[in-house]
């Protein structure tokens, strides 16, 4: 395999290139956009609607340490220590090793799957409980210190991290944690985070793009695998979309045997795309919203349901991905998408900053729901996420093996390419009826914010137009890969996402 990757060859630009997101123009304005709307967010979320005075909106910018130079280097320090902790923990942590889709060297020859390291799962539960016990403890600045300086163990380290948040806080925070601690704030130090959200999604957008730079100069090593959309000769898309398929910390992971150490041989297979896209922005998603829930019982003197109620679903949403990490392995974000601007960006800076905004919403606007509304719309999330999940197992047990006990009553039909399409259970309802139960769920977080405010609301509005450019996409690849045979799939289920 290590020959065949070699043959990776760098393309000269191509006009007639099949280029995505609006080509290199739109690559360009989607990377200069969406910051903005990382920090507009933020704003209307404090203000509690949107506004388009310059004047308000540099006010909250200023008061929310958009221009105090303490609030940054604290927000790099605690970014760095929040990636490296992560990394940390997938090296050290026990995982399983599971192999992903065949896929083509660059320049031809034979197919090849490349492994990967999954203990998602259990990095989600080892971060929260590091976490909350490290919350719990009401040590003095002083014993934090102290902790700081002898962290040596991997729950250790995670603690330096809190605790340096708390030793690096300016006045007027450390003044805030006191008065925190004093109402009987659930977890203290974390309402740090809600200080810190804006200088902290600024610092995280920066941190991507220039992790993004680095993904892009790697891509011309020797023997990078390249992506089939990410290689147009046109830097400026590539950089977006990305350039490389697979980008790895040990470039041949199938050299490494148990001759060397058990963190060597974890490293070995540690893929940085499937690492972002599931592990630091999911579960930093999780720990900022108990920041939220934290801050808003400090700001209000309770925790309202409606927060209580956004915690779980939205915990239940990324707990589910991190406990079904191998189904990721199938999806086009790691078999065709190159790793670029598109998906560092979108993992670590998009996901945790513009998912957490209902959060940031509720601890100055309480919608005060009724326990009749919350009920409802916990209904409406346990609808979406038996949808989603359902059609999701459904598909991935599918996929791996179409012809085992569990697929012998479904339906399909058999292509050319010796592959087989599901027409059955929930993929017979529509093509993308996974999506439906994802977006269900979005809006039932949303409507935690009651009716007061269209900002929470961004999130079902994004993702709508999102699902929809992403089946487009599929339909696009879909009919690329299967020829006629899509056709004939798509008069068997010619509804997309319901029927």
């Amino acid at each position: 395999m290590t020959k065949q990757r070699e043959k990776a060859q760098t393309t000269n630009f191509d006009t007639n290139f099949d280029y995505e997101f609006g080509g290199p123009v739109g690559a360009f304005a989607t990377m200069c956009s969406l910051p903005v709307v990382i920090v507009l967010l933020i704003l209307w979320a404090d203000l509690g609607y949107i506004s388009v005075d310059f004047d308000e909106l540099e006010a909250v910018f200023v008061s929310l340490g958009g221009t105090n130079l303490a609030s940054y280097n604290l927000s790099v320090c605690i970014l760095l220590k929040w990636v490296a902790g992560c990394v940390l923990l997938t090296a050290l942590l026990p995982c399983t090793i599971h192999s992903g889709v065949q896929i083509s060297p660059t320049g031809g020859g034979k197919k090849f799957s490349l492994k990967y390291l999954l203990n998602g799962h259990l990095q989600f539960w080892t971060t929260l409980l590091t976490l909350f016990l490290g919350c719990s403890l009401n040590f003095n600045r002083k014993l934090l210190a102290d902790c700081t300086q002898t962290a040596s163990t991997t729950s250790s380290y995670l603690s330096y991290f809190t605790a340096s948040a708390s030793s690096c806080a300016s006045p007027n925070q450390t003044q805030n944690y006191f008065y925190a601690v004093s109402f009987g704030s659930p977890f203290p130090l974390l309402s740090l985070l809600h200080g810190l959200l804006l200088p902290l999604s600024i610092v995280t957008v920066v941190f991507s793009a220039l992790v993004s730079v680095l993904l892009y100069v790697k891509s011309f090593s020797e023997g990078a695998v390249l992506a089939p959309g990410g290689d147009s000769g046109n830097l400026v898309y590539d950089l977006f979309i990305g350039r490389e398929l697979n980008p790895r910390l040990v470039k041949d992971p199938e050299t490494s045997k148990s001759k060397h150490s058990y963190v060597f041989n974890n490293l070995a297979h540690f893929d940085l795309k499937e690492f972002f896209e599931l592990k630091p922005g999911l579960i930093a998603w999780v720990v900022l919203n108990l920041a939220m829930l934290s801050a808003q019982h400090s700001n209000l003197g309770y925790t309202s349901g409606s927060m209580v109620l956004l915690n779980l679903n939205q915990a239940l949403y990324v707990w589910d991905a991190l406990y079904n990490e191998i189904s990721i392995l199938t999806t086009m974000d790691i078999t065709t998408d190159g790793f670029g601007f598109m998906l560092m960006f979108g993992d670590l800076a998009w996901v945790p900053f513009t998912y957490s905004i209902q959060g940031y919403y509720l601890v100055k606007h309480d919608p005060m729901l009724s326990l009749p509304s919350l009920a409802l719309i916990a209904c409406l999330n346990v609808l979406g996420y038996k949808i989603f999940r359902g059609a999701n197992t459904q598909k991935d047990v599918f996929r791996r093996n179409p012809t085992s006990e569990a697929c012998k009553d479904w339906n399909y039909i058999d292509t050319k390419r010796g592959t087989k399409l599901l027409t059955s259970g929930w993929w017979g309802v529509a093509r993308k009826v996974n999506y439906t139960g994802d977006w269900l769920m979005g809006l039932s977080w949303c409507l935690t914010c009651g009716f007061g405010s269209v900002v929470p609301y961004f999130y079902a509005i994004y993702f709508a137009i999102l699902l929809v450019h992403r089946s487009i996409r599929d339909d696009h690849f879909c009919a690329v890969k299967y020829g006629d045979d899509w056709g004939r799939y798509k008069e068997k289920v010619p509804y997309r996402f319901v029927p």
